[in-house]
């Protein structure tokens, strides 16, 4: 799967792929072959910063 570019649309996709069917961001992307520095950098360049207690963007 294509993740979004649209900063607010990966937001939204990343949040819900965490809260539904990964336990961290890490084991994320090891499943889909993302880097994790590269979509944490793309998403606080929005102003999302990654929360490992709640396992989401915020």
């Amino acid at each position: 799967m294509d993740l979004p570019k649209d900063p607010m649309m990966l937001y939204s996709v990343v949040n819900t792929k965490l809260r539904d069917y990964y336990g961290s961001l890490e084991e994320m992307c090891d499943d889909m072959n993302l880097s994790e520095k590269e979509l944490e950098q793309t998403l606080a360049a929005a102003g999302f910063e990654y929360n490992r207690e709640l396992n989401k963007f915020m």
